[in-house]
């Protein structure tokens, strides 16, 4: 199923053929830079598995990214619920993580703006967060692109207190303020 399109992007469901490239850019240290650690094969079943059963418990989450132009899987973006401990949780998060070769094409941004439209409007969400490690400028970049607000400054508890990524930025939008400003965000 396509759940929407931009200009550029189809963003829909995952099928098994995205599994193989999808287990590639999990294990791309550029790309998990700022996460932990990279997937191994296994461990990128384990998730593709967790999007597959958000999917289905609640009729949204991270949707599979291809270029209409070519049909080529690119990554992913959407949404996801947010459950460890932390003042603002649990909430709706938005995230997004593309093959490296996708980079600087403006498609995270494209992506995510077209999710805010669907989540927002469509979905009913009241809200959006998203959030990143402090060192990932390009991530924080796209956030205050689509629109979203710095909230604060917080230490990840899924993370090491030593690791650089353990102190993370919050984003958050709502959606009047979405709608108030998608009018002024450039496509």
């Amino acid at each position: 199923m396509i759940y929407f399109e931009t200009s550029r992007l189809r963003l829909r469901d995952w099928n098994e053929t995205d599994l193989e490239p999808f287990s590639r850019i999990n294990a791309d240290e550029e790309v998990m830079r700022y996460f932990p650690k990279t997937l191994s094969k296994e461990e990128t079943n384990a998730f593709f598995t967790l999007i597959l059963s958000e999917f289905k418990e609640c009729g949204f989450g991270l949707y599979a990214v291809e270029v209409k132009e070519n049909k080529e899987f690119i990554g992913f973006i959407g949404f996801h619920k947010a459950t460890f401990e932390a003042d603002f949780t649990p909430c709706i998060e938005i995230g997004w993580r593309l093959k490296k070769e996708a980079w600087g094409k403006g498609y995270a941004t494209e992506g995510a703006l077209a999710c805010l439209e669907y989540g927002l409007n469509e979905l009913g969400f009241s809200d959006v967060y998203s959030f990143t490690a402090d060192v990932n400028h390009s991530s924080k970049n796209v956030m205050k692109k689509i629109g979203m607000n710095y909230i604060e400054t917080f230490k990840h508890p899924k993370i090491n207190n030593d690791s650089p990524l353990n102190k993370h930025v919050l984003f958050h939008i709502k959606q009047n303020d979405f709608n108030k400003k998608r009018a002024t965000i450039p496509n």
